[in-house]
């Protein structure tokens, strides 16, 4: 009878789960993104990574990409001021402002299965490219994908540097404009490109990663909207 009481219980519980629970709460405890090391950074394309996975689904890992990035053209006259990057996440977009003058203004996919984080950030770690890992084999959701481009992981005194959370290029989909990560800002990876090469810190030319400092700080994120239930 014990036994039979244990069983009732957890059934009510799972129940529950299902039809009470928000379907992207159960997704964010059962289907996880992966978290980040900061030691094991380098940015560097790995070549022995061949094969990518994205909601279980295998795919062939792209060769290195070759993005020519041409400046954007100042006029004479704006305001200049501090950079920083705003995400929009209801209308999956994202801006970017030099003071009060937009300078680019993209598409993006945010969080679905897991969500993005809202409030104020900083650039931590920029990366020419990244092993990203996560999500769920038994719900179909699991991803495997190196060799990610143009990364940009950003964090704040809540959200550590270890949950792993970026701005970066998109393979493995081109459904933007609709939330499609586990937590993640998903963008075409020519448009990436650019906010890589535009937002701080500095890189310098040769290096394949950069870390923020005090001398060279990250540039400010600002998330704010309710990404659509989709």
């Amino acid at each position: 009878m014990r036994f039979l009481k244990i069983g009732v219980i957890v059934i009510a519980l799972l129940l529950l789960m299902l039809f009470v629970v928000p379907k992207f709460l159960l997704f964010a405890l059962l289907s996880p993104q992966g978290t980040v090391n900061p030691s094991d950074l380098t940015g560097v394309y790995d070549g022995s990574k061949k094969t990518a996975m994205y909601n279980n689904k295998s795919m062939r890992c792209p060769a290195p990409v070759d993005v020519k990035i041409e400046p954007k053209k100042v006029v004479l006259g704006d305001s200049t001021g501090s950079k920083r990057i705003e995400i929009d996440l209801t209308r999956q977009r994202v801006y970017a402002y030099e003071g009060d003058r937009k300078i680019y203004d993209f598409l993006i996919s945010s969080g679905k299965w897991g969500r993005t984080p809202t409030g104020r950030f900083r650039i931590w770690v920029k990366l020419r490219y990244a092993l990203m890992t996560g999500g769920s084999s038994a719900l179909g959701t699991y991803y495997y994908l190196p060799n990610v481009p143009f990364t940009m992981y950003f964090y704040n005194e809540e959200v550590s540097q270890t949950r792993g959370f970026s701005l970066h290029g998109t393979y493995w989909h081109s459904n933007f404009g609709h939330p499609m990560s586990h937590g993640c800002i998903n963008m075409k990876t020519e448009d990436v490109a650019l906010l890589y090469y535009w937002v701080k810190p500095e890189l310098p030319a040769s290096n394949s990663s950069i870390v923020a400092s005090r001398d060279n700080p990250g540039t400010e994120i600002v998330i704010y909207g309710n990404a659509p239930y989709e």
